[in-house]
């Protein structure tokens, strides 16, 4: 991931209903969820949500499928396992390591 990408991601991230829009797609997984689903999940107004939305998806960590009238959304997984690579990949002081268990450390 460019620097440029991560700073994107990460600011489409650094507002309150988009991490919240984010979250709640990551907890769905794979089978996504509707605009009408997420509005009555978090308690948002239409035009506000289709706002953060579109936020999220020019961020790439939310894709956006058709099925048949409804519009799904769903985390961009890879999307964002490149951030977080992005973020660590120099954690243990350029040598190869894991994120331990506990997150607030590398396990090196």
């Amino acid at each position: 991931m460019e620097e440029n990408d991560a700073v994107r991601a990460l600011g489409a991230l650094a507002q309150p209903l988009r991490l919240q829009v984010f979250r709640a797609l990551v907890v769905v997984g794979e089978a996504g969820l509707t605009p009408g689903a997420i509005q009555e999940a978090l308690g948002v107004a239409p035009a506000t949500l289709s706002f953060h939305l579109k936020e999220l998806l020019a961020s790439g960590l939310v894709t956006q499928e058709r099925a048949s009238r409804h519009l799904i959304y769903r985390a961009a997984y890879g999307r964002m396992n490149a951030l977080i690579g992005y973020l660590t990949e120099n954690c243990c002081q350029g040598t190869a390591c894991s994120v331990a268990s506990d997150t607030s450390r590398c396990d090196c």
